[in-house]
């Protein structure tokens, strides 16, 4: 990287190019990112991946046709090669039946946005780090069914500008922060996992190094592998019918799946038929299709503290902001971005995003949040005569229109004459979108925020960190059934 300017400066002498090509309208935004992730495997360090990456990418809107490009050199000269290079892929777009961008209005964005944390986890030693990993997995080994323990940190700082030609120019210094362990349990051929705060590597957060002294990660360690070592002995979980408590980490998936992807507008759209599929939930069923039960609500927030998709700004400059996407059930909105809201007439929601100074924002996940309720644990309990409880992912599986689904869990339980009972293994659900969601009768009051750093889309693929705040939850008559 060849970085001649300060990045402030070098954002404004990108914009200068840009207005020199007469857009429509333009934006530049650069990113500069560093990474950190640790992962420990029955008591070694497996692997130290430390990494930095700087770079800025624009769009040009030229006659409603737009052109991008990208660069990971900071120099006036790269600026302009830069700049004169999308607007010429925005004017060779000017041909039938390509497509065309009418973007929402928005205020220009002004200000600075910064995550707030208590403890930079990049000034906290390596040693430090690796010590907590190695220790976890001095207490995940003193079960002898454990045979694999696998412990992970990883934290992320993003630090963007964003500028247009219609007066924007923002500054945000975003922190991620994750940790977690998995303890795998092997006994007469069976194979089973706990995990601990999460599968899947754990939980993350947008915060500092106060987050994972928050998991307390050593505290949990003896009683997972205790679980881990139970479920080997554990009963296969029932099959058929019965009333279904899922736990907050299941719900997060449950959510993420069958409606945070289907409420994608791009997707919605067609955009993304050919890689990730579209959805069920279509144009004509917006302010009147019943997705669920009255007792579910679903919010797009970029203001959740502690959340994956909390921010500013999005990456096209339009401010955070709380919407309603179901409300008591009925669909009201979708994820949009400026170029997809006004196709239903709405504002953007906030939720264009892009994984890297090199990809374009496209409709992303931010925090989609399934409001609480009102029902403790132990009354979501006592309204179940004969069920079963599940938490943790373990698997997923959905169509490409988001309606046939199934879930595996890493654990459950038996529930019966309102009390948990016996442990159960390989416990998995299935149904289809909206006849599952009206299912549910009760919302607990115990609300928990999960993030899902893995979430995949676009092409050329893009990985974003999304997170879903979710409640303990109880459905009627679900297929429940087992993986074997």
């Amino acid at each position: 990287m060849c970085q001649n300017m300060p990045m402030k400066d070098f954002v404004k002498k990108v914009l200068s190019f840009l207005e020199q090509e007469k857009p429509d309208y333009a934006d530049v935004r650069l990113v500069s990112s560093r990474e950190e992730a640790i992962t420990v495997k029955n008591g070694k360090v497996d692997s130290i991946a430390i990494g930095e990456d700087t770079g800025f990418g624009v769009r040009v809107f030229i006659n409603g046709f737009m052109g991008f490009s990208s660069c990971n050199r900071l120099s006036p000269e790269e600026a302009e090669r830069v700049v004169k290079h999308a607007a010429a892929l925005a004017r060779a777009a000017a041909m039938p039946g390509g497509r065309t961008y009418d973007l929402a209005h928005e205020e220009p964005a002004l200000g600075t946005y910064a995550t707030p944390i208590k403890k930079d986890p990049f000034e906290v030693p390596i040693e430090e780090k690796i010590e907590l990993l190695v220790k976890v997995d001095e207490a995940l080994s003193r079960e002898p069914a454990v045979k694999l323990r696998v412990s992970h940190l990883r934290f992320i700082r993003d630090y963007k500008i964003f500028a247009d030609t219609r007066g924007s120019f923002t500054e945000q210094t975003i922190y991620h922060t994750g940790a977690g362990y998995t303890a795998f349990a092997m006994g007469d051929g069976i194979l089973q996992q706990r995990s601990y705060p999460a599968s899947h590597g754990g939980n993350m957060r947008a915060g500092g190094w106060e987050f994972v002294e928050e998991l307390n990660l050593l505290g949990h360690a003896e009683r997972v592998a205790s679980e881990a070592a139970g479920l080997l002995k554990a009963q296969l979980a029932p099959e058929g019918e019965m009333d279904l408590i899922i736990g907050t980490h299941q719900m997060a998936l449950q959510v993420h799946e069958s409606i945070g992807h289907a409420l994608e507008l791009d997707r919605v759209l067609g955009y993304e038929a050919s890689y990730a599929g579209t959805s069920f939930a279509t144009l004509e069923k917006l302010g009147n299709f019943r997705y669920g039960s009255e007792l579910l609500n679903i919010v797009a927030d970029t203001r959740t503290p502690g959340g994956l998709g909390t921010f500013g700004w999005d990456d096209e400059g339009t401010s955070a902001r709380t919407e309603p996407l179901i409300k008591e059930g009925i669909l009201v909105n979708y994820l949009s971005s400026k170029d997809t809201a006004p196709v239903i007439g709405k504002p953007s929601t906030a939720a264009a995003r892009a994984s890297s100074w090199n990809r374009i924002p496209i409709v992303r996940m931010v925090n989609v949040n399934m409001l609480p309720g009102d029902k403790s644990f132990e009354e979501l309990l006592a309204m179940v005569d004969d069920g079963i409880f599940v938490d943790t992912n373990r698997s997923w599986s959905i169509d490409q229109k988001r309606l046939n689904f199934q879930f595996g869990t890493e654990i459950g339980y038996r529930i019966r004459k309102g009390k948990l009972a016996e442990m159960v293994r390989n416990p998995i659900y299935w149904d289809i979108t909206p006849r599952f969601w009206a299912k549910l009768v009760a919302v607990g009051k115990d609300w928990e925020l999960w993030g899902v750093p893995n979430c995949g889309k676009g092409e050329p693929g893009q990985t974003m960190r999304v997170a879903h705040g979710t409640a303990p939850s109880l459905f009627r008559r679900v297929r429940v059934g087992n993986a074997g």
